[in-house]
């Protein structure tokens, strides 16, 4: 047995199916955890990369319409 490294709870695993690299879930919490290493097995929690980027994505594409808004009202201007 090993434990959800976000909440601590008991995971009830078959240690010797496992290999490194594994996705697993906590009944617990939910989150999803990859197997480290299995000696001693160790889980680690996943990071939501794809967030990151849409929340990046999202980001950029504001400024983006920005500067083009900008260079708009300057061309009205003239």
């Amino acid at each position: 047995m090993v434990q959800c490294p976000l909440c601590n709870a008991d995971i009830d695993v078959e240690e010797d199916e496992l290999d490194e690299g594994d996705s697993i879930s906590c009944d617990e919490c939910g989150s999803s955890l990859n197997v480290a290493s299995l000696s001693p097995l160790e889980l680690e929690a996943e990071e939501d990369d794809e967030d990151e980027e849409d929340e990046e994505e999202f980001f950029d594409e504001e400024d983006g319409e920005d500067e083009d808004e900008d260079e708009e009202d300057d061309d009205e201007d003239w």
